[in-house]
């Protein structure tokens, strides 16, 4: 941690600290007056209903004359620190005169201290509470510049001096409260210069976090551009040589011709997969909201299911469960639908042919659950915390040999939180996986009278 007692922030980052702790030191300041008035309200109502013998306050006329002082002073100090956060607020920089106002309302608070503590007692020397109440809470409520808490400092001593030769203290005495004062003088000096490079420390590493932070959006956007810009210029060249390779198939090709051909095509079809993961990647992180629109998840994911049962390569028994009443979520068709066919098409990938895939609605308080549940090889327990990585180590080969590009339940996650929502997992090595998501659910009137 860096140190500030004898030196002020450095200059690139002044201005902006002012501007930081400026506000606070006017917010300190209008609770000071309120509680500063209420004191000497307090202290008038004791001194005119406790008896005098009881108080036993010495100088009694200046003290009373200080106390209505007090009273007056301190509403005009709160009305004006008032106007100048109201300005403060409607500008959002600080000015010269909000400084000053700090300064002097700091004076105000010590010299009050110091008056009271010396008309309030025949031996000032020998009764600093009062006092050193007013240094202490000066130096630890309000951040001050160097400059500012050097001119308090010096102040204070002469104002304190001057009080000693206004009461006609005899040398002696003068000796000693001037001792006294020094010591004083020091222990405002320290504290008020560590609170002030206790917050300086706090804002610089605030800085230093933001700067950090933009830096890193800079970079995510710039990156997600960049994704998005390769991906969609690939598409082209991989859709052409794709065409090119369906063309020649429309020719008469010997078997081993029409072997390079199939793997043309299956090389052409798992980049453009590949391509369409990093677009949706790219978009997901460009774009912080979806469009959607209410819908009722049973119809949905009963159509759904039909398509999968339809697709000739998928031969698992697909079954959906779900309650006997609508259950509405506000979602993207398109983006939602994308996240069932990943999981269910993970699911077929990780279990055997025959194998049953479950999906299932659910509702629970005000949340609906949806899940797929497979009986397939399962996720080792180990992988489990990296399955939602992008680019995810925990990607594994099918049971048919089908590779993973570590993205698909990446964007799975990214668009389920886009809805509000989260997808967890529970597996077991071997015995399968259950995949849940959870949204909010929408109470529509439907629902309500089905």
């Amino acid at each position: 941690m860096n140190t500030y007692y004898f030196k002020s922030i450095p200059p690139d980052y002044r201005t902006g600290h002012q501007k930081y702790y400026m506000l606070q030191n006017l917010h300190t300041a209008r609770a000071a007056c309120i509680l500063f008035f209420i004191l000497n309200v307090m202290i008038r109502i004791g001194v005119m209903v406790l008896p005098s013998g009881l108080t036993r306050i010495h100088n009694y006329p200046e003290f009373n004359l200080a106390n209505l002082a007090c009273l007056c002073i301190t509403p005009i100090f709160y009305l004006v620190g008032r106007q100048l956060m109201a300005n403060y607020l409607k500008k959002n920089t600080s000015t010269g005169l909000s400084l000053f106002y700090i300064v002097l309302f700091c004076i105000y608070l010590l010299a009050c201290g110091m008056l009271f503590n010396f008309i309030a007692t025949s031996d000032p020397s020998h009764s600093i509470i009062i006092y050193l109440v007013a240094l202490i809470a000066v130096a630890a409520v309000y951040t001050l510049e160097y400059q500012e808490t050097l001119l308090l400092t010096v102040v204070n001593m002469v104002m304190f001096t001057l009080l000693l030769l206004y009461v006609q203290a005899d040398p002696t005495e003068i000796l000693y409260s001037e001792l006294l004062l020094a010591v004083l003088s020091g222990i405002f000096f320290f504290i008020s210069r560590h609170i002030y490079t206790y917050r300086a420390d706090q804002y610089l590493q605030y800085r230093i976090i933001k700067e950090k932070n933009g830096a890193i959006e800079k970079a995510g956007a710039f990156k997600n551009d960049v994704l998005g810009m390769v991906a969609h210029d690939l598409r082209n060249p991989i859709a052409a040589i794709q065409s090119i390779a369906l063309l020649t198939e429309m020719d008469e090709i010997d078997e081993d011709t029409q072997e390079n051909m199939d793997m043309i095509k299956a090389s052409c079809h798992k980049a453009l997969a590949i391509i369409n993961d990093l677009l949706e990647v790219a978009r997901n992180d460009n774009s912080d909201t979806m469009p959607k629109e209410q819908v009722n998840l049973n119809n949905f994911l009963a159509d759904m299911v039909q398509v999968w049962q339809r697709v000739s390569d998928f031969t698992n028994p697909l079954t959906l469960t779900a309650p006997p009443y609508p259950v509405f979520a506000e979602i993207n068709k398109e983006k939602f639908h994308r996240v069932i066919d990943n999981l269910i098409s993970n699911a077929a990938k990780f279990s055997k042919a025959t194998a049953p895939i479950e999906l299932t609605v659910n509702t629970e308080s005000a949340h609906i659950l949806v899940t797929v549940k497979d009986q397939g090889m399962g996720i080792p327990e180990t992988m489990l915390p990296q399955i939602f990585d992008r680019f995810s180590k925990a990607g594994r080969k099918g049971l048919k040999g089908e590779k993973s590009t570590g993205l698909g339940l990446s964007i799975s996650q990214q668009i389920v939180e886009k809805h509000n929502g989260r997808i967890e997992v529970e597996s077991e090595e071997g015995k399968g996986s259950v995949f849940t998501i959870k949204l909010p659910q929408l109470i529509n009137q439907d629902t309500l009278t089905a």
